[in-house]
């Protein structure tokens, strides 16, 4: 017999964060109803990559941990899911110019002095031949992972319909759920709407998808960053080419891939691997990323029924199982009390 329910939970919000703790949810035994829109926001336009290491800098090491610990937890949060989702097994990270040499160098150092799995390579041609003929220095991370962000998504819908979680138009005011015994607000950069000081804020990334051509050199087979020009840039492989991102800038809530943004990346991309210049340009999207003003996420009790998980920045993938697993454990004690 199926175990008794924990009580009736709304989760506002219904991109990876929101799927992601309804589904924990439903696992752990509450009766599950996710709010969302038609659109999946920045989890539809995301890179989808898993990667605490070459996304870590000296000082940040709150950020690092939370990212090494939600990068262990995917291996079992991959588990059930329907589709071969992971695109990339490991991560180059690379110096374009002279002048990033020293930068990288000195998160390498941070990183392996803490003892983590990173090695530093001065022939980064060797590990990756796509690559353009000057860049030579760089590290590898090699238990970092990408996936494809729109697979998850899609992954997880189908994994909290089959777990019996129900879906609902979006909430504009908490008292929409009032007769709920619990309340997730997982609705990234509208947040603040619900609940009215939340310190988030969108923040501006266009990516940009190219689509492999016949006769064209294959994608790469790992997640590639740099900075170029002091421009960061990743690479991330899909099965039918390459994902490049991603500007970042503070531009209100505007949706609109601009010109300057999408001609910078496509520099930069080529500037890394030159053979993506072949490619056919398939997508040119942005996205509104919800910052916090430390860049950590913001999961946690509001008060005895409503629990935060929003403000996941650049980590809203990489924090998914993290951010589920917390917000499961804030919830039980309010279930097991009713």
């Amino acid at each position: 017999m199926p175990a008794p329910s924990l009580g009736s939970l709304a989760v506002i919000g219904g991109g990876v964060i929101g799927l992601s703790v309804a589904r924990q949810a439903a696992r752990a035994g509450w009766t599950v109803r996710v709010h969302r829109t038609a659109e999946f926001g920045a989890s539809w336009v995301a890179g989808g990559m898993l990667a605490p290491h070459s996304e870590g800098w000296p000082g940040e090491e709150q950020q690092l941990r939370l990212g090494l610990r939600s990068l262990e937890l995917w291996h079992d949060f991959l588990d059930g899911l329907p589709v071969e989702l992971v695109t990339a097994r490991e991560s180059l990270v690379v110096a374009a110019d002279r002048a990033d040499v020293a930068d990288l160098r000195r998160v390498a150092d941070w990183l392996s002095a803490q003892g983590h799995p990173v090695f530093w390579e001065s022939a980064a041609r060797d590990v990756e031949p796509l690559l353009a003929g000057g860049i030579r220095h760089g590290f590898r991370a090699p238990t970092e992972l990408a996936v494809d962000n729109r697979a998850v998504v899609g992954a997880l819908v189908g994994a909290c319909a089959e777990l019996g979680v129900c879906w609902a138009p979006p909430v504009h005011d908490l008292a929409e759920v009032a007769a709920d015994d619990a309340v997730v607000i997982a609705n990234g950069i509208d947040a603040p709407a619900l609940w009215p000081g939340l310190p988030i804020r969108p923040v501006k990334g266009e990516v940009l998808r190219l689509r492999w051509r016949k006769g064209c050199l294959p994608p790469p087979r790992r997640v590639i960053r740099a900075r170029v020009h002091g421009r960061a840039v990743y690479l991330v492989p899909r099965p039918d080419g390459v994902v490049v991102g991603a500007t970042q800038y503070e531009h209100g809530r505007d949706t609109a891939p601009a010109v300057s943004g999408v001609r910078d990346l496509l520099d930069d991309a080529c500037a890394l691997v030159p053979a993506l210049g072949e490619y056919e340009l398939a997508e040119c999207a942005a996205g509104l990323r919800p910052m916090t003003p430390d860049n950590l996420p913001l999961v946690h009790r509001l008060d005895a029924r409503t629990v935060v998980a929003a403000g996941h920045g650049r980590n809203g993938f990489l924090l998914a199982p993290w951010t589920a697993e917390q917000v499961v454990s804030e919830l039980l004690p309010v279930g097991v009390q009713q």
